[in-house]
């Protein structure tokens, strides 16, 4: 980076830069999601990203296993964001990339899961378009996708749920007694057939169910809980909307909640406990439910069944030989 006269202005965390580097031309910005933290769920062209990458701007969630895909020489700039503690504000990071692309560098911004799911995607590409940087989109598997995999619990199975809809469990009203929670239409959620995504919702699980069941969705209705979903530490709660409070109070890492009647087939897995590498052979599923289809109404049924399973997890090594090749303008690029 420059270093002379007006280029460089430094602040207690952050480098913003002036001008372009003329040396190496204008680089790019790639907003990359990395998915729910399993390797294996990269998309190819996050990992021919990642491998042509300069600078990795990264959320705190990408596991280390992912963020060894780029090389050795790339520069990691961890922008963790955690609950009331940010290590960069938004705007920071929308001028970091923006900086970093003007001095000619190929900068990947790393995201967990997608990059328009719930993350602030569209206001970093926004940045990128003011400036004139290139800006590329690549999407990522979002976590309740991996999550509904993992759990053999399908989101939109026939006769059980015509929709799925996504909503943030952040609090956006805080009511009479100072209490905040998520401010959303919950007449809409609380119809029948739908399955409702609740991400970044934990802390907030005892005023949605409460919303949802005073709405009309019943108490009964299967709920699942899904922490650290797709990673080898993954842990799964099988419990309905009314008994989803007392469940997710035991859960610490981050995790989704999916209500909808499509969670009776979900399998559970214990959830771990810190220094355990994962389920072993003995630790079961607690249950698992069977989809019943008739063939004459299409309608659908749910029979519990009893289950003693567990599912072998796979390792991802690092590819060896020479990067992927890398395509970034043209039809894929954003301006």
């Amino acid at each position: 980076m420059s270093q002379s006269g007006e280029r460089g202005k430094r602040t207690d965390r952050l480098v913003v830069l002036g001008g372009r580097g003329d040396a190496r031309g204008p680089g790019q910005v790639w907003l990359v999601g990395a998915g729910p933290g399993d390797p294996e769920l990269l998309t190819i062209k996050a990992l021919k990203a990642l491998q042509a990458a300069q600078v990795v701007v990264h959320d705190g969630l990408v596991s280390d296993e992912i963020l060894d895909l780029a090389p050795a020489g790339a520069r990691r700039i961890s922008v963790a964001k955690r609950k009331s503690r940010h290590s960069y504000s938004q705007d920071e990071i929308n001028r970091m990339l923006v900086a970093f692309a003007l001095e000619g560098l190929n900068v990947v911004r790393l995201k967990g899961g997608d990059p328009f799911i719930f993350g602030r995607g569209g206001e970093e590409l926004e940045a990128c378009r003011e400036a004139g940087v290139d800006c590329v989109i690549v999407p990522g598997v979002t976590a309740a996708l991996a999550a509904g995999a993992s759990a053999g619990a399908p989101l939109t199975p026939r006769g059980l749920a015509q929709a799925v809809t996504f909503v943030t469990g952040h609090a956006a009203r805080v009511g009479e007694d100072g209490a905040g929670e998520p401010d959303l239409d919950w007449d809409s959620l609380a119809r029948p057939n739908q399955t409702v995504v609740i991400y970044m919702g934990v802390s907030m699980a005892t005023p949605i169910a409460a919303r949802l069941i005073a709405a009309g969705r019943a108490g009964s209705t299967p709920a699942l809980i899904v922490e650290n979903a797709s990673r080898a530490d993954e842990g799964r709660v099988v419990t309905t909307l009314a008994g989803l409070p007392q469940a997710a109070a035991a859960i610490t890492g981050p995790a989704l909640l999916i209500v909808g009647e499509a969670m009776a087939l979900a399998q559970a897995l214990p959830l771990l406990q810190s220094g355990r590498e994962g389920p072993s052979a003995e630790e079961p599923m607690v249950r698992r439910a069977s989809l019943k289809l008739s063939g004459t109404t299409g309608r659908a049924t749910i029979q519990q069944v009893g289950l003693s399973l567990s599912s072998p997890r796979s390792t991802l090594r690092s590819p060896s030989g020479p990067p992927l090749p890398l395509r970034g303008k043209g039809k894929g690029a954003a301006r």
